[in-house]
């Protein structure tokens, strides 16, 4: 058979659904995909392609898979920051240069093949079309073991032709490759034992989620666990929702996008149990909280990351669901009683944090404050509704604001690459046709591929965006006025404000419905109404340009 052909039923085979593009790049793989169902969704750029392959990779737990021509490679592989950042399972196809095209200035030709090597575990060639059999194995293979990640293949020819020849194929499919995770590893008993006793012996231990256990599906397991032993639960934006915003042992995300409360129960912790997660600087606000020194377990998949931030007293090397499995299995319960004055201190946290931010949730100032915006989506959020999140200011008002009580609602963030958000979102509800989806963002992230209202349009995704709408990227205005030594002179507001524009107008002229909400009163009938219409929707909530997020709580200099 043709490479083409071999490429379509390979996809087919692996459960692909989507693939995400700009043409034209392998036009014969396209066609050929016809046979199979697979929905082709051209977008307007690369990088939406990767996000949307992003979005949908996390939303599904399966491989998202996004293609580019040769002169969009560059584009492509800025678009496979998120997704390498965030351990998304992206599987990226670009055209690239051939033998005979070498330093012969070639129409539109740049090697850009190491460009994909920051932000991929696995970058390949395919110089000989037959290889693409063991080489997309592969990607499949490497993107979803361990710790997922992006991978990608370079096809020769700048539209990946070459694979329109013909050749020997075998159609060979490993499909445990076809989801995350693909295989479940699990800890040693002896290990699983230290840590119980560990625990046991702690007096404030508290659990730390990680996007470990979103990937793992294991939430029930972290829940069942927390209850056993009686152990508050904190999560990373990663692993918000992996248990309830009102269940008596959440404390919320700590970090630096985080609730107070959450930071002061992790800096308030004798053991902090990590689960699933990097100790990256964003969880542990900058490794600064929990202290050096803190007793820590860590459970991860990837060995080389346990103790890498803090050096563990247990490290697990595990799956999150299969690890905490065992460790509920082994655990002996833990009464309420033994735990009295660390779960009263708990509560009394979280219960001061609320206190604090409650006015703010339901406020009626005019312009409305972006925490009222978050208010709204928590109310109105069905069960099952997955909401898809930005950068900035949108991860902190959204990670620290919605809440998510209901039955298996999601929680997409993005992982550092401002305007990710709609196209992820994209993304998401092409995984998921049966799910409310709603992405919250402020208009600087919105503006970077607002194009894409074409493409959700066109194929009659009925998401609803909540733009954040203050007109101007205001997170910017502390570093301008430190800039400016204080206080902003002339010209300076041209460097953060943005001309104001009614984007539930530009939604429409895009064949999209457009709601614009200026009093908070309005939100949440606007949100109902628009989960019920059929169609994308924009409701341009229009904001206060001064309301800032609270930066996070931190230990006072010397505490430690």
């Amino acid at each position: 058979m043709t490479g083409s052909r071999y490429l379509a039923e390979s996809l087919h085979a692996y459960g692909v659904s989507h693939v995400f593009f700009v043409p034209a790049v392998v036009l014969q793989a396209m066609a050929e995909m016809e046979d199979f169902g697979i929905r082709r969704v051209m977008t307007h750029g690369e990088k939406a392609a990767a996000y949307m392959a992003d979005g949908f990779a996390r939303a599904s737990r399966r491989p998202g898979i996004c293609l580019a021509q040769n002169i969009g490679a560059s584009n492509l592989a800025a678009g496979l920051r998120d997704a390498y950042m965030a351990r998304s399972p992206v599987i990226a196809l670009t055209g690239g240069p051939t033998p005979r095209s070498h330093y012969r200035n070639f129409y539109q030709e740049i090697e850009d093949f190491t460009q994909f090597d920051p932000v991929t575990k696995f970058n390949a060639r395919v110089e000989d079309p037959e290889r693409l059999q063991d080489l997309l194995r592969q990607a499949f293979r490497t993107a979803t073991s361990g710790s997922p990640g992006p991978t990608h293949l370079q096809l020769r020819g700048a539209l990946g032709d070459s694979l329109e020849a013909e050749g020997d194929y075998t159609l060979v499919v490993e499909e445990t490759h076809s989801r995350v995770p693909a295989y479940r590893p699990a800890p040693d008993g002896g290990d699983i034992k230290r840590a119980l006793d560990m625990i046991a012996k702690a007096t404030r231990p508290i659990i730390v989620a990680g996007g470990g256990v979103t990937i793992s599906a294991a939430e029930a397991e972290l829940r069942a666990l927390a209850e056993r032993l009686n152990i508050p639960v904190a999560t990373s934006l990663n692993a918000k929702g992996s248990i309830a915003d009102n269940h008596p042992l959440s404390v919320g995300v700590c970090g630096t996008y985080s609730r107070a409360c959450a930071n002061r129960a992790v800096a308030e912790a004798d053991l902090v149990f990590f689960v699933g997660s990097r100790t990256g600087s964003q969880v542990t606000t900058n490794w600064t909280i929990p202290a050096p020194g803190t007793a820590v377990i860590q459970l991860d998949i990837d060995g080389e990351e346990l103790g890498r931030n803090y050096p563990n007293s247990v490290s697990l090397l595990s799956d999150a669901r299969i690890g905490l499995r065992m460790l509920l299995d082994a655990a002996v319960s833990k009464s309420a009683t033994e735990r009295c004055a660390w779960l009263t201190r708990i509560g009394a946290l979280v219960e001061e944090w609320r206190a604090l931010e409650t006015p703010l949730l339901t406020s009626s100032a005019e312009p409305m404050r972006p925490e009222r915006l978050c208010q709204a989506i928590s109310d109105a959020l069905p069960e099952n509704g997955t909401v898809v999140v930005d950068t900035g200011h949108s991860g902190i008002w959204s990670g620290t604001m919605i809440d998510l009580n209901r039955p298996n609602q999601r929680f997409l963030r993005c992982a550092g690459s401002l305007g990710w958000s709609f196209p992820a979102a994209i993304g998401a509800k092409c995984a998921l046709p049966d799910t409310p989806v709603v992405c919250f963002c402020g208009d600087g992230a919105f503006y970077y591929h607002i194009a894409e209202l074409e493409t959700a349009a066109r194929f009659g995704l009925n998401l609803v965006v909540v733009v954040n709408n203050n007109a101007a990227l205001n997170q910017e205005i502390p570093l301008f006025d430190k800039a400016y030594g204080g206080t902003q002179r002339g010209r300076a507001g041209e460097m953060w404000r943005f001309r104001p524009l009614d984007f539930a107008k530009i939604a429409e002229s895009f064949d999209c419905a457009g709601i614009r909400v200026n009093r908070p009163q309005d939100l949440d009938g606007a949100l109902r109404h628009a989960l019920t219409l059929n169609r994308p929707v924009v409701i341009d909530a229009t904001t206060d340009v001064n309301a800032l997020a609270r930066p996070a709580w931190g230990r006072p200099k010397g505490a430690y």
